[in-house]
């Protein structure tokens, strides 16, 4: 099977594009650089020996999508290409709706116009909105409170809009929690580009010494010990929930369904720093700084629907995701362009 995969060289489109390499599966990678670097695709390269397309452009740009799959014969789309900062999104709401609402647009109907209906999308736990109980299940109210949630929570209601209209599609939108860690190769990781936007690739770059110090939002919520408490799922353990995914999709011939990716259990900041200290052995310096707006005690999720549809769950724990982290940060400045 060949599959198109956007935004395979980012973050988590890599750690995909690995595993379904390494599952057998001919993959197409679509991505436009804006957070990510062209070196990552040599580095998946590194780990699995294999070779694959890499075409570098935008999914806004129609003419670029149309020749790409002109030219390909794919049999599914993993789609993961998008803005994602939720900072970002709240000051910029405009490039975030054109970014990720009209550039998806814009796949499903070349998609559509060259038959190509199985589709698994990266949604996120972000159209939960303020948790209403816990752990949150697939049937929690749906309500984000900031623009990044929205345009997920949109494209979700379009892809199920398409369902309806044409049952030929088969549809999986997950919803994954909190990514963290990278590879054990420790050749593709969290590598934002700038000032990191995500919690771990923070404290790695405090615990190298390539940051001061680490920024924690609040340590008076109701939790363990005061600072926020999330659901941390390592980053190799999602793309194994998106090789899942794609098998189902492509096994089944009509559905929609959303499915939440996570661990099930929550993990406070504080934690979450003496577990990197504590298995890397480091100190994270960090300094106390009000909540920011918006934040929630506690977030994590129900995974039972994972298990019971894909008959996937997360292994890996706390440690393992500091480990690796701590790894790829050593390892990081010594890629082409690193920064």
């Amino acid at each position: 099977m060949n599959i198109l995969v956007t935004g395979g060289l980012g973050y988590i489109g890599s750690h995909v594009c690995v595993k379904l390499i390494q599952a057998g599966y001919s993959i197409t990678v679509i991505d436009n650089l804006s957070n990510s670097n062209l070196y990552i695709a040599d580095n998946i390269r590194s780990i699995t020996g294999i070779d694959f397309q890499c075409f570098i452009g935008d999914i806004l740009d129609k003419k670029f999508l149309e020749k790409i799959f002109s030219v390909n014969q794919f049999d599914a789309v993993v789609h993961l290409a998008g803005l994602k900062a939720v900072g970002e999104a709240v000051s910029d709401p405009l490039s975030y709706y054109q970014c990720n609402v009209a550039g998806s647009i814009n796949l499903f109907k070349i998609m559509e116009k060259f038959d190509i209906n199985n589709i698994v999308f990266s949604s996120s736990a972000t159209v939960y909105g303020n948790p209403q109980y816990l752990p949150i299940d697939e049937q929690h109210p749906l309500g984000p409170v900031n623009p990044y949630g929205q345009t997920k929570l949109a494209i979700e209601n379009i892809l199920k809009d398409i369902h309806s209209a044409s049952s030929n599609w088969s549809i999986l939108a997950l919803r994954y929690f909190n990514p963290i860690g990278a590879h054990e190769s420790g050749l593709i990781g969290d590598n934002p580009n700038g000032l990191p936007n995500n919690l771990m690739p923070f404290i790695s770059r405090v615990a190298n010494g390539k940051l001061d110090e680490l920024e924690v939002f609040g340590d008076k919520y109701s939790t363990v010990d005061g600072t926020g408490v999330r659901d941390y799922i390592h980053v190799s353990d999602l793309a194994e929930g998106h090789h899942k995914a794609l098998e189902h999709v492509v096994s089944k011939s009509s559905q929609f369904e959303a499915i939440n990716l996570g661990t099930g259990f929550g993990t406070s900041v504080f934690e979450l720093i003496h577990s990197y200290e504590r298995s890397n052995k480091v100190k994270v310096p960090f300094k106390i700084s009000n909540p920011r707006l918006g934040d929630v005690d506690s977030c994590f999720a129900e995974v039972v629907k994972a298990k019971k549809i894909l008959g996937w769950k997360a292994y890996k724990n706390i440690d393992d995701m500091c480990n690796s982290a701590f790894n790829f940060e050593k390892n990081r400045m010594n890629f082409k362009n690193g920064t």
